[in-house]
């Protein structure tokens, strides 16, 4: 009996598959058609449409196990005989030719309804001095100039400084980073970096509880200020708990990690961790671009690169993000009022997990299906227990509101946390062929700290690491560390970190930067409404 001979597949016919509508995805030498797979996938369909007609082997081994990688591995349809060339996803405007040559006019997967245009056009490999694609004009050549072109040659000078800063972008180095990477990844492994050190949260434990005693000794006490400070302490706490649930950080068991997040998440926090990881999964694939990752899309209140400036369409949340009269009037003084803002931030937590979980956007199918049901009765259990038992137990108007906005205000911090880390990087388009780790390392700061005080950023602070190696403990985050210095040190990939006062005062000097962009634009759009026909 002689096993069948597996199936070789070429370019074109992978592309004329993409162009078919299907969801193909480059892993190894394998080709995989996920378009089945795309209903059950626990991380939501957006991830897998950000990695359409790319080698994927990087993203794939970081984000899953072993035994998530036999499954998905089940859905080859063929393999490779030469190395892979990445093609631009159909969600970030790609386009594909079926092959008899003709580019395919059907709905591609993931594409969206608004055409969306690369900076970076497909097929394109980034190089210094390719000028055309990031042209900077010659300040002194044009007396008259166009605020436009200011923005423009802002923007195309970060690209520039990119270049200039990182290892080349052509494929033969991306692959050896990506060689090295994996190398690195694999020492992490076998000196046992991902197996969980539980000892630390019983001290995890030992902190929540001591911080949700005392909310509710003060809140008994009739002390409610103190209770509600203690009480956003609290759920600060429990956000980096949930955070390592999510990745299946824990017990490495889905079920299990899932069980644990949600119910620190949505019944008592109050937030969806469904909607939490299909935002998250993207922001860790497309990291800092201002099209596609969730993370840095905030207008009208924060804008943290030009390329946001002309209402671009978000393919993540598939609706315009309107850069209007509101957003050019705030965003002037962003700078100001990144703190204020955040403070607010959990508010607007709830309402996207609401949404999340009413319209139904996670998994309908497979394992992570019924995670909606929970999570909507621990959505509304929240509800009860915080605003109904503890807040309705009050007994003013002034002391209900108090309660509620000391609470939510004091979770202030893990917004600065979380934003600190990418707001002050790159969110230059250098194309597709960069290496996921370049990518990485590029986008994402580390933060500081002495080791004592590693539970009050609960490992936030190491988001550079995190974003290589996301299902490592993050516990295991500073032992690390050394493996990534020397990584960097051999292949001249730069591993960004600051103090945490020096990390806040970069992230604010970006808004000042962006701020002053806007003042720009708001010139061009003031001059271009008093005389229409000026080119």
């Amino acid at each position: 009996m002689t096993l069948e001979k597996e199936k070789i597949l070429q370019p074109r016919e992978v592309e004329d598959l993409i162009a078919n509508g299907h969801a193909i995805v480059v892993y190894g030498d394998c080709v995989l058609k996920l378009d089945s797979w795309m209903k059950y996938h626990p991380g939501g369909d957006k991830a897998i449409h950000h990695l359409i007609g790319r080698d994927a082997t990087d993203e794939m081994n970081s984000y899953h196990c072993d035994e998530t990688i036999s499954i998905f591995k089940r859905y080859k349809i063929g393999k490779l005989d030469s190395p892979w060339i990445n093609m631009l996803p159909p969600i970030q405007g790609g386009k594909y030719r079926f092959l008899n040559g003709e580019i395919s006019e059907k709905k591609l997967c993931g594409q969206t309804e608004v055409t969306i245009r690369s900076k970076i056009p497909q097929n394109v490999v980034l190089l210094q001095g390719m000028d055309e694609y990031y042209p900077v004009e010659n300040k002194n050549s044009n007396p008259i100039r166009d605020p436009r072109v200011v923005i423009n040659n802002y923007d195309n000078n970060l690209v520039k400084n990119d270049l200039n800063e990182l290892p080349p972008l052509d494929y033969k180095t991306q692959r050896l980073l990506s060689v090295k990477y994996n190398e690195m990844h694999q020492k992490i492994i076998n000196d046992g970096l991902y197996d969980c050190p539980y000892i630390e949260y019983f001290k995890q434990f030992c902190i929540n509880l001591t911080l949700g005693l005392y909310s509710l000794i003060f809140f008994k006490t009739g002390h409610y200020f103190i209770s509600a400070a203690l009480l956003g302490f609290f759920w600060q706490q429990l956000v980096f708990i949930a955070h390592d649930a999510g990745h299946i950080g824990i017990t490495h068991n889905f079920q299990i990690d899932n069980i644990i997040g949600t119910i620190i998440a949505d019944w008592i926090g109050g937030l969806s961790l469904g909607w939490w990881k299909r935002s998250h999964n993207v922001h860790h694939l497309i990291t800092n671009d201002p099209i596609h990752d969730p993370d840095i899309q905030h207008l009208p209140f924060f804008c943290v690169s030009s390329r946001l400036f002309g209402n671009i369409f978000s393919t993540y949340y598939e609706k315009y993000l309107w850069f209007d009269k509101f957003a050019q009037f705030l965003l002037p003084y962003q700078h100001y009022l990144y703190y204020p803002i955040l403070c607010f931030g959990r508010f607007n937590l709830y309402r996207l997990s609401w949404e999340y979980v009413l319209k139904g956007q996670g998994p309908r199918h497979g394992k992570a299906a019924w995670f909606r049901y929970f999570e909507l009765m621990g959505l509304s259990f929240f509800i009860y227990w915080f605003f109904y038992l503890m807040v309705g137990s009050l007994p003013t108007k002034w002391d209900k509101f108090q309660y509620i906005m000391v609470s939510h205000i004091a979770t202030m911090i893990v917004h600065v946390q979380i934003t600190l880390s990418h707001f002050a990087m790159s969110t230059s388009d250098l194309g597709q062929s960069e290496s996921f780790v370049s990518r990485q390392l590029r986008t994402t700061m580390d933060v500081s700290c002495p080791e004592w005080l590693d539970f009050f950023h609960g490992g936030l602070h190491y988001q550079a690491i995190h974003h290589l190696f996301p299902r490592l403990p993050r516990h295991n985050f500073r032992k690390a560390q050394h493996y990534v210095l020397e990584f960097c040190k051999e292949t001249g990939l730069k591993y960004s970190i600051y103090g945490f006062t020096d990390g806040n005062g970069i992230v604010i000097n970006k808004l000042h930067d962006i701020a002053k962009q806007v003042i720009i634009m708001k010139e061009a759009l003031v001059a271009e409404s008093k005389n229409p026909h000026l080119d």
